[in-house]
């Protein structure tokens, strides 16, 4: 039989050992808990970083998208184009469900300076009418140098020398957006040219890349708006054409007649001359002019024959500042004296 002493101190002994066996345990256990805690604080910090990246993206997109939707139906205009218009309201609208559609058509009966008919073309994302197997290079190529996917070159009707010189980020915010377009399975009619189309192409002064083009900054009111009045393609119809060309040394003097069957109108004269052109016209005036077609009642309804071309109702969707830089450029224009008559009979 052991002595108490003996007793106690092997007791002692034993206990010191077991404590000591739990402090590791313990030790161990929390060291493996703070490590998961560490390792699950450091996995949240990464999903809360993920989570953060996937948030910049789509806002990122949502800002290029919304760009681009700006740009194709307010200020290019390429909606207008390739999407059927009602000419029974003021400025010819979209026909709702058409966007991008193409099969719009344009021909020398409209405008003299066209030689034959031509149809504008399906530029939704469908795979076999339109531009749905198209590559964003593909598209890119077309818009700004005329060239479609199979290698056809595009008629100058296509503005591709006014976009051939737009900010490619410009460009490629365009594209991204016509690829959210409805699919519409339309097959075009192909063009009906009375000359042959190497008399057409290539429109002059191309560039063989966009890759260092860029916008002027807004702050300059005359150059950014000189890019506007390009991009917008204003020149196209406000540039008097003598003998099927236009003539630049009067430079947005107006005087084109479009007829569309059921009116006629004239181009009106966008120089700053002050008898026939806009030289009298305030900021406010010219503003006023896009301003009343900004609600449906100032385009919802049946203008007759005083009606025109122009897609004011689009235009109207511009901003304030991008208006007014619009006005800015026009005004450094040459004044020329061309009295236009906007409805002829």
């Amino acid at each position: 039989m052991e002595s108490f002493p003996y007793t106690f101190i092997k007791t002692y002994i034993i206990m010191k050992k077991t404590i000591a066996f739990y402090a590791i345990i313990f030790m161990v256990l929390a060291a493996t808990f703070f490590t998961a805690c560490n390792n699950n604080g450091s996995q949240s910090n990464k999903n809360t970083d993920s989570e953060s990246q996937a948030i910049n993206t789509q806002d990122s997109m949502k800002k290029v998208l919304a760009w681009g939707e700006y740009l194709a139906v307010h200020v290019a205009a390429c909606i207008h184009c390739h999407s059927q218009r009602d000419f029974t309201k003021y400025s010819g609208p979209v026909v709702p469900g058409t966007e991008g559609e193409g099969g719009q058509k344009f021909d020398h009966n409209e405008l003299d300076a066209i030689p034959g008919t031509i149809y504008s073309k399906n530029i939704t994302p469908d795979s076999a009418t339109g531009i749905g197997s198209w590559t964003d290079a593909e598209i890119l190529r077309a818009i700004t140098q005329g060239i479609r996917k199979n290698g056809d070159t595009l008629f100058p009707l296509m503005p591709y020398a006014n976009f051939n010189h737009m900010a490619k980020s410009d460009l490629l915010s365009i594209i991204a957006y016509i690829r959210t377009l409805k699919p519409i399975k339309n097959e075009v009619p192909e063009r009906q040219l009375m000359i042959p189309i190497s008399i057409a192409y290539p429109a002059p002064a191309l560039q063989p890349s966009v890759d260092g083009n860029v916008a002027p900054p807004e702050t300059d009111s005359v150059k950014y708006g000189g890019y506007l009045v390009a991009m917008a393609g204003c020149s196209d119809c406000h540039t008097p054409y003598a003998k099927g060309q236009p003539d630049f040394s009067r430079m947005m003097a107006g005087g084109n007649t479009f007829n569309v069957g059921t009116f006629k109108v004239t181009s009106a004269n966008l120089t700053p001359d002050s008898a026939t052109g806009i030289g009298s016209w305030t900021e406010t005036a010219f503003l006023e002019k896009f301003y009343i077609r900004r609600d449906e009642k100032g385009y919802n309804y049946n203008p007759g024959k005083q009606n025109t071309v122009m897609p004011v109702h689009d235009f109207s969707g511009m901003t304030d500042g991008d208006l007014k830089s619009v006005y800015a450029f026009l005004g450094t224009l040459k004044p020329v004296k061309n009295l236009v008559v906007k409805y002829p009979k």
